[in-house]
């Protein structure tokens, strides 16, 4: 009998087996797997010298397996079937039957804008599924990458060629103030680099992209505070004269909810994208893409409003 190691197996082999005894012919079986005779014959001699075992017996006109044969039949069948499913993975995805908990990373703004959207969306189709949100890291980690965040939301796109990153809209910022500021009336380019203001950084920064166009107008602001959250700077904007630039449309329901007002901001400045983040290995996961279509569909209905 000869030897195969692990590495050796050929699958052929195990398919041909399957279609031999399946049919109980030669002919058959060519017939079934679209191969010539000849070929299944080969394979046949192949078997017998594998196994040390005949595998199909001529008994007058037609062929008889022997006992080994009928022992492994049903697995045979049965590897022959699995395989076929590992390697033709079924890609439609039955929404009813979903079980799958999809985290989520974003910073506040987002959580409280997109994710009740979100979230209704998921029930309404897949009932099975839960969503984990979690809040942004003041660092840079490996999260998305080890498959312990599904997405990344927010305005930073991921440098290496290993992830992805799809922008689902852009958000034009603006100035929340308390509703009895002095500068509700107007807020110019001066009054507005005149007042105190509280930068959102996730990293702790004082400054941000509007310092260097003031600076270029020969302005200078004065930023009292540097905070993690939207929620945060808006809390402390609603207490005081300081002022937060901050996204209009993910920003929307906590400026609503501490009861700012927002006002133009009084320079021209580029949109804030929205930017949604994965790595590449769920790029041919029916459910995660189903995932991204829903995130995206809940941008498009929170920027519609």
């Amino acid at each position: 009998m000869l030897s195969l190691t692990f590495m050796q197996l050929d699958l052929n082999l195990l398919t041909v087996l399957d279609a031999l005894l399946e049919e109980g012919s030669v002919m058959g079986a060519a017939e079934r797997l679209h191969l010539s005779s000849p070929a299944v014959s080969r394979t046949l001699g192949r078997l017998r010298a594998v196994t040390g075992d005949d595998i199909l017996v001529r008994t007058g006109h037609s062929m008889t397996p022997t006992p080994y044969a009928m022992a492994v039949r049903e697995d045979v069948h049965r590897l022959v079937r699995q395989a076929h499913e590992v390697l033709s993975p079924v890609r439609e995805l039955d929404l009813a039957g979903l079980d799958r908990t999809f985290t989520i990373q974003c910073h506040d703004a987002a959580t409280a804008s997109l994710v009740p959207v979100l979230v209704g969306r998921i029930q309404q189709r897949a009932p099975g599924v839960q969503l984990r949100v979690l809040a942004e890291n003041s660092v840079d980690t490996d999260d998305l990458r080890h498959g312990r965040v599904d997405l990344e939301l927010g305005g930073a796109r991921p440098g290496l060629p290993e992830f992805r990153s799809e922008p689902l809209g852009e958000d034009r910022l603006v100035v929340a103030m308390r509703a009895d500021h002095p500068c509700a009336g107007q807020l110019d380019l001066a009054a507005y680099a005149a007042q105190p203001h509280v930068v959102i950084s996730r990293r702790g920064r004082l400054t941000a992209p509007i310092d260097d166009m003031l600076a270029a107008q020969g302005l200078r602001r004065r930023v009292i505070a540097a905070v993690a959250t939207v929620s945060t700077a808006l809390q402390i904007a609603a207490r005081g004269d300081a002022l937060v630039t901050c996204t209009a449309i993910l920003g929307r329901p906590l400026i609503e909810a501490f009861g700012l007002l927002v006002r133009p901001l009084p320079i021209e400045s580029p949109a804030a994208t929205i930017n949604c983040n994965w790595h590449q290995r769920y790029d041919s996961d029916p459910a995660h893409a189903w995932l991204r279509e829903q995130v995206r569909a809940s941008i498009e209905e929170i920027t519609a409003c």
